[in-house]
């Protein structure tokens, strides 16, 4: 199988995993709104929010900096993620237990149901993370259908846990129903950690590691990403919290509904870059310390398909999730978050419509995030995502207490195209490279097509199927979309020779064809 080829088929592994756990999450979007209504909705998206900054903290960078060295030392691996383990086992006991701490102490949850929420979901994201840990493995082997088959058993564990508790546990209980549907989360988690780790087991030992000298080798190449990555949750994370202070739990579950949607999204381009980034990482080794100018090629030619892949996937998405924003909001929540502008009020679907141009901005800039970490610039992401934090809270101090939930979208908005901008100059200082913007004006055209078709077929549709006939137009518009990349040649015969290429034929020109580039 080519490079390209197992790239991609690993890529689309975790994405079909992701369609179907986000069909699963959003199933759990639609129970939680219409139990727990806009307020309650607001308190519990509260929890997931406040507990992702001690998630993320305790992750301090090193699933990704596992992978790469991982993928580099392959014969290392039982020695790198044992003490990995052990480092993250570590971090995430300590930011849990902080976590509940301060969630038991913040004034502005007092008297609500998020402190015990905190205390229950700790060990969802404790299971999580330790699942992130182990599954490093299985993204350097490039077998991550197993992690996709291990998320999905447990979403659907967490599914028929909320499907008891609402129905038949606790339907009249709204209280102790609020801790049960975080208790479900809990074991919806265990079940997925328990299951890699059973697949896992049979790639490498997972045996806990304690080599100082390892680790502090691991901390000193993780941490400047880790605080990167910290401090990326805050300016997207930071949106929520200062709404729930600012404006109140009801505005919150307003915009949770919206943000909710868009974070199903955010993780695929990190899905395709962390199978690209140990290619990526090797081949721009050789590249800048070989004499030859033709090393160069392959690491020119990842990046350039790599941007042309983010663009084609983001691209659609903006547009359809633009044009369709109402009926989606109705199918994956209730009427009550819908906009009413006649009474001048605007609902989660607003939210997603400014939200969305956001996506477009996160999956290109993590293309330059990723070259900067394979060339072990990554400290450079914490300047980068300091000056963003800096500006998002500036921004936001002054747009939300004005423009509530509005004025936190477009903040976040305006910090992902600021990441983009400066990451991308930053990535081009240390690596040479150049994009294909006549691509890029094929796949908008080919996005246009198809957003104007839907458009259009949008009100046929809602005469015989109502809302529910977005499910119709996605799947045409997709159709329209894909058969416009061919039409304009977006894709074309010498991209999917590439693909198709054999392991025995593979050779350095396996990812070096110029043409169409």
């Amino acid at each position: 199988m080519s490079t390209a080829r197992k790239i991609i088929s690993n890529t689309l592994a975790q994405i079909i995993g992701k369609l179907l756990v986000t069909v699963i999450g959003l199933t759990t979007v639609k129970m939680t709104t219409s139990y727990l209504a806009v307020k309650g909705y607001g308190e519990y998206t509260a929890v997931y929010e406040f507990l992702a900054f001690f998630g993320i903290a305790a992750d301090l960078g090193f699933f990704t900096i596992g992978v790469k060295e991982m993928s580099q030392n392959e014969d290392k691996i039982p020695l790198i993620i044992g003490n990995i383990l052990s480092l993250r086992t570590i971090s995430v006991i300590f930011t849990m237990i902080l976590a509940v701490i301060l969630g038991f102490v913040v004034p502005t949850y007092q008297g609500t149901r998020i402190p015990m929420g905190i205390a229950i979901s700790s060990l969802t994201v404790f299971y999580t993370m330790m699942n992130g840990t182990i599954t490093s493995v299985l993204q350097v082997k490039m077998k991550m259908h197993i992690a996709s088959i291990a998320t999905i058993l447990g979403k659907i564990v967490t599914v028929l846990c909320m499907v008891y508790i609402i129905f038949y546990g606790f339907p009249d209980d709204k209280d102790m129903g609020f801790d049960m549907l975080m208790v479900a989360g809990v074991v919806g988690t265990a079940v997925m950690h328990f299951t890699t780790n059973y697949y896992v087991k049979k790639i490498t030992p997972l045996k806990h590691r304690f080599d100082l000298a390892i680790w502090k080798e691991l901390i000193t190449k993780s941490l400047p990403y880790g605080i990167a990555l910290i401090l990326s949750t805050i300016y997207f994370r930071m949106n929520s919290v200062l709404i729930s202070i600012m404006r109140g739990q009801e505005e919150l579950g307003i915009y949770g509904v919206a943000s909710k949607l868009l974070e199903q999204f955010t993780i695929i381009p990190l899905y395709f870059m962390n199978s690209v980034l140990p290619v990526l990482a090797k081949s721009i080794k050789e590249g800048t310390s070989s004499s030859n100018p033709d090393a160069s090629v392959k690491y020119k030619t990842i990046i350039r398909y790599s941007f042309d892949f983010l663009v084609a996937m983001s691209v659609p998405m903006v547009v359809g999730i633009y044009i369709l924003a109402y009926p989606i909001v109705f199918i994956i929540s209730t009427p009550e978050f819908l906009s009413r502008t006649a009474e001048g009020f605007y609902g989660s679907d607003i939210a997603l419509k400014i939200l969305i141009f956001a996506l477009l901005f996160q999956f290109i800039n993590i293309l330059f995030a990723f070259i900067l970490i394979a060339v072990n610039k990554q400290g450079k992401l914490l300047y980068i995502n300091g000056a963003c934090v800096t500006l998002n809270l500036i921004i936001n101090f002054f747009l939300i207490p004005r423009y509530g939930f509005i004025g936190a979208g477009i903040t976040y908005v305006i910090s992902e195209l600021f990441i983009l901008v400066v990451a991308a100059i930053m990535a081009r200082r240390y690596v040479e490279f150049s994009l294909n913007f006549i691509n890029v004006f094929k796949i908008i055209f080919s996005a246009a097509i198809m957003g104007a078709i839907v458009y259009y077929l949008e009100p046929i549709t809602y005469k015989y199927l109502q809302n529910w006939g977005v499910f119709v137009l996605a799947a045409l518009g997709g159709v329209i979309y894909v058969a416009m990349l061919f039409v304009t040649r977006v894709i074309d015969k010498d991209m999917m020779s590439l693909i198709r290429k054999s392991e025995v034929a593979e050779a350095p020109e396996d990812l070096t064809s110029t043409k169409n580039l």
